[in-house]
């Protein structure tokens, strides 16, 4: 006799779906993570641009167009956001959308700048350090 019995089919289905349970959520955490380095690409090229612009001006722009930025990260994946806090000193917000909004360890990433010195958050680990 060739084939599979029923019994033998419900349990290859059965062992594919309980790898596929485990293997699932690491691999869309993964995905996350790798999704991060839109943002993080995101707010290197702002703090780049503002440092220029600081250099050339002597203040930091207060807003995105000064700097020939856009308002979204290059992928797309990130809402990109300044807030200027006067000559010396800014914050920038990286907010995920779409697919990357189910991040919410890190769903917010932020740069803030003083006098050239820069504090990232909420966390390394958010900046895939």
């Amino acid at each position: 006799m060739r084939g599979f019995t029923l019994i033998e089919l419900t349990v290859v289905l059965a062992l594919v779906a309980l790898f596929a349970g485990v293997a699932l959520p690491g691999y869309r955490a993964q995905l996350q993570r790798a999704g991060r380095a839109d943002a993080v690409e995101a707010l290197t090229r702002l703090q780049a641009a503002q440092e220029r612009h600081r250099a050339g001006a002597g203040w930091y722009a207060s807003d995105l167009p000064a700097l020939g930025l856009a308002a979204a990260s290059p992928q797309g994946r990130y809402a990109i956001a300044l807030v200027p806090g006067g000559a010396e000193s800014y914050r920038a917000r990286a907010e995920a959308g779409g697919a990357q909004a189910g991040d919410r360890d890190c769903a917010v990433l932020t740069l803030d700048v003083t006098h050239g010195v820069a504090q990232s958050g909420p966390s390394a680990r958010c900046w895939n350090r």
